[in-house]
């Protein structure tokens, strides 16, 4: 499959696309003023203590407290907390479908006011800080060195034996006592040499944070992590990406000398854009981001998927729309759930949609069809790196799954809740506001007298009210002996009105 990494850098925003066969299957953004946390080390000072949720909050210099869990506030790691032989890659202890027990009382582990070194793992999100852990793990191009864990992890994405012991050997000879390494999955093959040397600029590196962080102010940032465009081309980058195209003349040295540390001889695959359209339109990006933000995702067969984004979870939700099939009702909707499935785990990825997610598929009748359609959702998630973990399919077609999240989802990035009807998605009725408005005036007439009323509301509001309401109005206006005046008013909101009386 050949792939690309796009770059889109104004200088005030980066965007990176990750192109597979032109079709965009991740998008990442990243604003200057509002750079990632993610993978970054701070000297924080705990503020509180919290015995009930075994969790402390820590001050880290952020607009908000970052949040530590018990179990990550260990100086060490708990046993239960990283198994290699699970996790594929480095994931965050407490990640939904996972949250074990705690290890300790959280009172006997910090206290307040404590200095702590912490890593960032869980960007803030909406209300929540940041979440954080003492168990620090360093990311190069082939390994992750963690300081604090005795274990040594080989990615399961790696399937061969014979590699697998061959790099289990080259890594136990320079793990340091007491430290841990993860194998990832781009380190199949490549020389030893390379890796003792990364495993040895590893542990360099976290010396001298360590030593940065003994001492010195509190709060304060140690160690930051890559910028998104150095840190996507850490993470991706691989021999079946064939071309690294960025549309920012200045980011083609740092992007030559970091792809000859991390893959010497693949410099050439830098390039440097110079089409007349902008570099997302002109390989057809922006339309994919532009769906990617909308709620209802067509199928080729004419059915459709509808995606919606909660506090709690996502929700997914499969109808087969203009789609009608050729022959019975069971073959119909077993063909749409199928079609649908590569669709959903492209928008996982795509989206970078977290936490939890409930897919309800359009209801089978047989169980053999059910277990067809589980089965390829567990392999269209095999090529995302994000891990995954699924709850078998219900006899009603519904799946439960979690999705690893890390940082904030495409849809949060890129729009913010409705500030007209305040992220519900829908407003009251031009019937329900007319009801409350009469209800209001009935109320403020009874406890004085009042000559006239003036009214100012929405001009479709004082439309509906005259067009259907005119004998309330009329019939309020004889009741109490005063003159009711609708002024129709642009700039009111729709469920909104406002009564201005008059007293003689």
């Amino acid at each position: 499959m050949e792939s690309a990494l796009i770059i889109h850098n104004t200088g005030s925003d980066v965007r990176v696309a990750l192109m597979e066969n032109d079709v965009a299957t991740e998008i990442y953004v990243e604003r200057r003023a509002r750079r990632g946390v993610v993978g970054n080390l701070y000297r924080g000072r705990v503020i509180r203590v919290l015995p009930g949720m075994q969790a402390a909050f820590v001050d880290i210099g952020l607009d908000r407290s970052a949040f530590l869990y018990v179990n990550d506030a260990l100086p060490t790691p708990p046993a239960q907390a990283f198994n290699p032989e699970v996790d594929a890659e480095p994931v965050a202890v407490g990640r939904r479908g996972y949250r074990p027990l705690p290890a300790a009382d959280i009172s006997d582990v910090v206290r307040v006011g404590q200095d702590l070194l912490v890593q960032v793992q869980k960007e803030p999100m909406g209300t929540k800080g940041a979440r954080l852990t003492r168990h620090a793990m360093l990311p190069g191009r082939f390994l992750v060195f963690m300081p604090f864990s005795n274990h040594l992890g080989i990615s399961q994405r790696i399937e061969d034996a014979r590699e697998r012991e061959r790099l289990k050997r080259i890594m136990q000879a320079v793990m340091p006592p007491g430290s841990g390494f993860v194998v990832r999955t781009a380190a199949a093959d490549i020389d030893a040499e390379v890796l003792v040397q990364e495993a040895e600029e590893l542990v360099q590196r976290w010396r001298g944070i360590a030593a940065q962080g003994e001492h010195g102010a509190v709060p304060r940032l140690i160690a930051a992590d890559l910028d998104l465009i150095l840190r996507t081309v850490r993470e991706l980058f691989s021999d079946q990406i064939h071309r690294i195209i960025t549309d920012n003349p200045d980011d083609v040295p740092r992007l030559v000398s970091f792809v000859a540390g991390i893959s010497p001889g693949a410099e050439s695959r830098v390039e440097a854009y110079t089409g007349d359209l902008p570099i997302f339109d002109h390989f057809g990006i922006t339309t994919q981001l532009n769906d990617a933000l909308e709620r209802r995702i067509w199928l080729k067969s004419g059915g459709y998927l509808v995606i919606d984004p909660t506090e709690a979870l996502t929700v997914i939700d499969v109808n087969s729309g203009r789609y009608v099939g050729k022959t019975d009702l069971e073959d119909t909707i077993t063909k749409i759930n199928m079609e649908a499935v590569p669709q959903i785990a492209h928008q996982l990825r795509l989206r970078n949609i977290g936490g939890i997610v409930i897919i309800d598929f359009i209801d089978m009748a047989l169980s053999h069809n059910r277990e067809r359609v589980y089965t390829a959702l567990q392999e269209a998630l095999k090529r995302d790196k994000a891990k995954s973990t699924l709850v078998h399919m219900s006899e009603i077609g519904v799946v439960e799954m979690t999705r690893k999240r890390v940082r904030e989802s495409l849809v949060n990035l890129l729009t913010m809740s409705c500030p007209y009807c305040r992220g519900c998605g829908s407003i009251k009725s031009p019937r329900t506001v007319a009801q409350d408005m009469l209800s209001a005036v009935v109320r403020l007439l009874r406890v004085g007298h009042t000559t006239t009323l003036h009214i100012k509301l929405h001009p479709d509001l004082a439309t509906y009210i005259t067009t259907y309401e005119s004998e309330a109005v009329q019939g309020l206006e004889t009741r109490f002996g005063c003159k009711i005046i609708l002024s129709a008013e642009e700039l009111q909101h729709r469920q909104s009105f406002e009564l201005n009386p008059v007293t003689s």
